[in-house]
This record gives structure tokens, sequence and C-alpha cells, in this order.
């Protein structure tokens, strides 16, 4: 079946956090939305077959999966990942952020120190500020155009706040970090020489751009499976959100025995039909809608960089590895946050999320989400440009 990601689906009126809650979050309804992570593509059609089929059945009770389910998730990551997860590791929760800070309350205590490596995704420090526990920053730096850990400062980071727990975004959100093999790896001796944990967020695991490889943490050495939680959803891949499914991956008996008493003791038990149905039809049958939409991306994002090279140049992308998420600078315009944010918001209309949302190295930052029809890209693209060339004259 060939999809048509030109198509542009009209999402307002649809209970749609991207385009229908401008008014309580403060913004204006003429701005084009391009910040939340979901896309603007419907999902591969066997999902919508399936997902009709179950809500035509008329009876949403009680549910729990099929054998067909598991082995569904377990050959899409063997495929993809060349990782096998077991059955047995398997605990299903509402979202990968519902299981992080399940997961802070699981694995430390409160006053407890977690690390992480700004600018990163903000979920990770409001659930760490949330639960009580000390929120440690280990800045990834700047260099040759991308993001890079800075080992000395993350080791001296956990040894000098008795860090218990390492967020890990993997790959990389806003900054569309793939990390290599070498970097996980040496980041997990750090973790493994000072006995922290790591709960590693693999949400964007199937977003990868050419000459990137995603590496399943927990895949490269079996003394992390001692030590990581890893986080997976359809939700990204397939455009699910809505659908609150994710699979949380624990080979280690005791972390995964601690994880599931807090998810126990915060009442949760069974997923939704719904999301069951979703997880299990996308991972099993997706397979061309997938090939397809991401080759879409790819043309997205060499479009976005032309027009930003010849059009923009006071622009900066950080060229992305993986994910469909841009981080682009905005720094060489010497604005304030505040002046930058008017720019973006009344001059070129646009919902975009602030770099600094992400942290305060995040500020003059804009984070795009090119996870839409072309069209719509070229428009935000355009009034951009815009809004800028009034700063120009």
């Amino acid at each position: 079946m060939k999809y048509n990601f030109d198509e542009i689906i009209d999402r307002r009126n649809t209970k749609s956090i991207k385009y229908d809650v401008w008014k309580q979050r403060g913004h204006q309804e003429d701005e084009l939305p391009m910040w939340v992570a979901d896309m603007d593509f419907r999902t591969a059609q066997p999902v919508i077959d399936r997902l009709a089929e179950t809500a035509a059945h008329g009876i949403y009770g009680y549910s729990e999966p099929a054998d067909s389910y598991y082995q569904a998730v377990i050959d899409w990551f063997t495929r993809h990942h060349g990782w096998t997860p077991e059955r047995r590791w398997f605990i299903k929760t509402p979202g990968v952020v519902f299981a992080i800070s399940a997961a802070i309350r699981a694995f430390t205590d409160e006053g407890d120190s977690v690390l992480i490596q700004q600018p990163v995704y903000y979920p990770f420090s409001e659930a760490i500020k949330s639960n009580g526990r000390t929120l440690i920053n280990s800045p990834l730096m700047e260099r040759n155009g991308h993001y890079e850990i800075d080992f000395d400062d993350f080791e001296k980071k956990i040894t000098e706040h008795n860090v218990k727990l390492f967020l890990l975004c993997n790959p990389h959100n806003p900054g569309g970090r793939v990390w290599t093999e070498e970097e996980l790896r040496r980041a997990g001796e750090i973790l493994l020489k000072h006995g922290v944990k790591v709960v590693s967020d693999e949400i964007h695991c199937d977003f990868t751009f050419p000459g990137h490889k995603h590496h399943v943490f927990v895949s490269l050495d079996e003394r992390f499976a001692g030590i990581t939680m890893t986080c997976t959803a359809p939700s990204k891949t397939f455009n699910l959100a809505g659908t609150q499914v994710s699979n949380i991956l624990i080979s280690d008996p005791e972390m995964r025995r601690a994880f599931r008493r807090e998810i126990n003791a915060a009442g949760y038990s069974q997923m939704n039909v719904f999301g069951l149905t979703a997880c299990e039809a996308a991972y099993s049958e997706g397979e061309e809608w997938y090939q397809q939409m991401t080759a879409y991306l790819l043309e997205n994002l060499t479009f976005m960089e032309s027009f930003i090279e010849e059009r923009l140049p006071e622009l900066r992308i950080m060229k992305p590895e993986g994910t469909y998420l841009v981080w682009v600078d905005f720094r060489e315009l010497g604005l304030s946050e505040e002046a930058l944010e008017t720019l973006i918001r009344e001059k070129a209309k646009l919902w975009l999320d602030s770099g600094a949302m992400f942290g305060p190295e995040g500020e003059g930052f804009e984070r795009f989400n090119i996870a839409c029809p072309r069209s719509l890209l070229e428009k935000a693209l355009t009034q951009l440009e815009g809004a800028i060339r009034t700063l120009r004259s």
C-alpha cells in the first residue's frame, strides 16, 4: 500500500493537545503548531483496521494481551535493533513518563540525587522534582556541531552528589544525537563503577537517519542488565500517543520487583484494550507504513536544511542523527528569551517548544517537529523567514 504523507488532515476539534489547547496554554489560534512530539500523519492502515474491529465489537471490558502481543514487540526489537527481550521482562504502563516517575520512586529514596544531561526532555526534571528527589545536571557539551557527553563532569557529578539514578535519553531529545556504542559503553562503565541505576528512555529508537544506528543500552554489556530499566513504546513510531501504551523492559529480577511494587502501589493494573490492540497491530503489521514514513521524514529534514541554509543563514540546525525533532539555534540573532518568543509567536505565528524548557543550556534554541506534510513545514519556515526579515531591515 502506498501512503500519502502529503495529505493535510484537519486535527482541530479532535481533542488534540497539539491543536486544541492553544487558549489554555496562552497561545493564539493562528499559531501553526509544530511543538509536541506527535505526528500529523495517519497511522498505518492495519492499525486503523484493528482498532475499528475492536470498536465495532462493542464490549470494552477488562483486557490482557495475548501471547501474540508479546511476540509482536519481541520480533520488532529483534528485527530492527538486534535485541531480543524476554516476555518475563515486560511491565506494561500507560506511558513512558508515567514509568519514569514510578522508577524514580522505586529505585531512590526521597532526597536522593538523580542525574540528567540538559538540555533534555523536560519531563525528566519535572519527574525528579515532583517526587522530592534532588536534580543533578551534567550538561552536554556542544562540539563539532552536535552534543557530546562530558565524561569527566559526568563522573564528577555522580561522586560529588552520591547519585543513585541516571535518566538516559537514547536517542537524545531535543538534540537528536544517536549515541554511539562507544559513548554508551563508557557511560555504562562509570555507572557500574559507582553503583548507579539507569532508566533508559528509548522511545525514539526507531528514528535514525542514514549513517547512524540505535544501540539498546542494556544490550551492550551483560553487566548493564543488573542496573537498567528500558522504556519503549509504539507511540512515537506509529503516532499512537493517545492510546496510552508502553512496554517497560527490566531483565534484573530485583529491579523488576521493585518497579512492579511501585506500579501496584499506584493502583495501576490493566492496559486499555485499544492500546493493546494498536500496539500489537503496529509492530506486527506496520512495517510497510514505517518504511515509507521514515523515508518521508528524511526528505523533510533535507528540505528544512536546504531552506535554512539558503534563506535563513542566521540560524543553525543541530543536524539530527535521529528522532523527528529538529533543534535550531537562534542565538546569532542576539535576542533575549522574551524577544525570541515574541518573534516566534507574534511575528512568525508559530508554536514551537522553547529551548529554555529543556534546561538553561537550551536558551536561544527552538525545537521543531517535522513529522508533518511538507507543505506545512514549508509554510512554517516561510512564516519564520518573514519574521526574521523584519529584524534585517
